[in-house]
């Protein structure tokens, strides 16, 4: 099993529910409203008056084979709207109650 996180403009949360929606993927814990600066390149996302966007984030706990296709979308998703900003990482998980 792994663990999906991922964090991304608040613009794109409803996008990423929808695919988890078409992929059943059902159990996940969600932050509506997070800041963020990325890596790279784009704006911050500090929710104050220079920078007032905001992100969001959820993790997900899934089986490997629906992990690989979930960052496949996630990326195609990100790269459809490369200015808005999303990041995800997989873990592997372990043990879990």
């Amino acid at each position: 099993m792994k663990a999906v996180f991922l964090s991304c403009n608040q613009s794109m949360y409803d996008a990423v529910i929808d695919i988890m929606n078409e992929m059943s993927i059902k159990g996940f814990t969600g932050w509506e409203e997070l800041i963020g600066q990325g890596s790279n390149d784009g704006e911050p996302h500090l929710g104050n008056h220079a920078w007032p966007t905001m992100n969001s984030a959820l993790i997900s706990v899934m089986e490997d084979d629906k992990a690989t296709e979930f960052m496949a979308r996630l990326k195609q998703l990100d790269e459809d709207n490369c200015k808005q900003g999303l990041r995800a990482f997989a873990w592997e998980i372990t043990a879990a109650i």
